[in-house]
């Protein structure tokens, strides 16, 4: 019984550690970019668009449909880091255990 409540505690200390690694996320900052840096994405840790830089020179009315497109690259380019961050912040909680998104600890 000893050991139960002991894997109890680890548990709950780890489920507060994920709470504060999800809390410093929010508060974390990528930025993705494209067309050699034309356009700008910034996303918070958690993939919530937070800006977007758009150079002057793209605002021509014959480069709206390049625009569309380097704006949804820059967002994916984004994505992908604040994805990485996400997930390199979980493997130190864990210890390198991956565990399922949105799995809550104890169980």
């Amino acid at each position: 019984m000893k050991n139960l409540a002991g894997l109890m505690k680890q548990a709950s200390q780890m489920q507060a550690r994920m709470e504060e690694v999800q809390t410093s996320l929010a508060n974390l900052t990528v930025e993705g970019q494209s067309g050699a840096g034309l356009v700008k994405i910034a996303l918070s840790g958690k993939g919530e668009m937070r800006s977007v830089t758009i150079d002057p020179k793209l605002a021509e009315p014959g480069e709206v449909e390049m625009l569309q497109d380097l704006i949804l690259a820059a967002f994916a380019d984004a994505r992908v880091k604040s994805e990485a961050a996400a997930a390199e912040e979980m493997r130190k909680v864990t210890g390198g255990l991956d565990l399922p998104a949105g799995l809550k600890l104890p169980f």
